[in-house]
């Protein structure tokens, strides 16, 4: 009797323990739904485009020669502070001299010729008039005036032009600046037959400088005079400089079928850090906005599965949806997009800050029966103090 008795325990007991793996196997796994969220709050959106231009004076004048002739003289170098009208350099004179010399007796032969010629013609008029000479002498006459009359004339330009080139002689600073090129030594000779000879650059302020950039085609919609810019150059890689957009120029370069258009920043220059010809990597701040409500901007595209959105404006493009958390479940509210920087978009409308919204599907989490009070085994025992509902 005992040992039938135990049997029949270890059969119970082994057909409970059979009957709760069987359970355990085969129970169904019920999915919960898990969301990402984000608290709405308040911050900075900002758009920018980036570029790399060229440190440059905004006033830079190339200084050269309109006569040719040997460098007798030069009077500023390197960095050298000039002001307007100061001599700078000086041509040789002595042929220029020679040429106004020549000029001089030229002109003054030419002027006797005149003068004698007004008197010859005027006479020979006279009597012309009262039928006392020819016609032929009196146009002889007159022929020999007209033609003295232009020597002399001609004779005056030429004097004219030799006295300028003998003042082009001397080079003398356009502006106030500072010297930063000279192309030329004494001795050498510079001719200017063709085209200006550059002799010095100068530049007139390196206080206010300017960068040139090249915005890619893409980018230069966006880019409007006024707008503030940074700057950094590898000269000085822990300064930041400041500048603002002063023009947007029209005209494009295409490089390697690359299009790009020059933007000209302003880049005040107070502590002369700047110098002409460093390249800068400049940002453009294309929109600012600051203490906006923002979102991500992919909670402006979700849509819970099985759940459909309240239809927006059509006629208006910017009115969205978003769906809050309210204490476990969704709640879509209407708003309206502002600008974006491409990961946070400003919204206005039925949102506050502070507020839950969704962002999208979070990680599932496989709930089980036995996790569930409605699917508990009947195997185990309930906890204390909760009771099986009835069906």
């Amino acid at each position: 009797m005992k040992t039938g008795k135990k049997i029949g325990i270890a059969v119970i007991v082994l057909a409970l323990v059979a009957g709760t793996l069987t359970w355990v196997l085969t129970r169904e796994t019920k999915p919960r739904t898990s969301y990402d969220t984000t608290t709405v709050r308040r911050g900075q959106i900002i758009n920018t485009v980036t570029a790399t231009g060229t440190v440059e004076p905004i006033v830079q004048v190339e200084v050269g020669t309109q006569v040719s002739g040997i460098i007798d003289h030069i009077y500023a170098d390197y960095n050298s502070v000039v002001k307007k009208g100061q001599v700078i350099a000086e041509l040789d004179r002595s042929t220029l001299q020679a040429e106004l010399e020549s000029s001089t007796a030229t002109l003054e032969s030419n002027k006797t010729e005149y003068e004698y010629q007004t008197k010859n013609y005027l006479r020979t008029k006279g009597l012309h008039e009262k039928g006392l000479v020819s016609d032929t002498e009196f146009e002889t006459a007159e022929y020999n005036y007209m033609k003295s009359k232009s020597a002399y004339e001609k004779s005056q330009a030429d004097m004219f032009k030799v006295r300028q080139n003998l003042g082009y002689a001397t080079i003398t600073s356009p502006i106030d600046g500072v010297v930063i090129g000279r192309e030329v030594e004494e001795g050498q000779t510079v001719a200017a037959s063709f085209e200006t000879p550059t002799l010095f650059t100068i530049a007139n302020d390196l206080r206010q400088m300017r960068v040139i950039a090249d915005v890619d085609e893409a980018d230069i919609g966006s880019v409007e005079d006024g707008q503030r810019v940074t700057f950094t150059v590898d000269a000085y890689p822990d300064d930041v400089f400041e500048g603002s957009v002063t023009q947007v120029r029209l005209q494009a370069t295409t490089e390697s079928n690359v299009v790009t258009y020059e933007v000209v920043v302003d880049a005040p220059n107070p502590d002369l850090k700047l110098k002409p010809g460093l390249t800068a990597n400049i940002t453009v701040y294309t929109m600012e906005k600051n203490d906006v409500l923002i979102v991500p901007a992919k909670a402006l595209r979700f849509t819970p599965e099985g759940m459909e959105a309240p239809e927006a404006d059509p006629a208006n493009y910017r009115a969205k949806t978003l769906w809050l958390d309210n204490g476990g479940t969704l709640k879509s509210v209407a708003v309206t997009a502002g600008d974006s920087d491409g990961i946070f978009t400003e919204v206005t409308g039925e949102i506050k800050e502070g507020d839950k919204v969704v962002t999208g599907l979070g990680m599932g989490i496989a709930v089980t029966e036995a996790q569930n009070p409605e699917g508990s085994s009947p195997f185990m025992p309930q906890p204390p103090g909760q009771r099986k509902k009835k069906k």
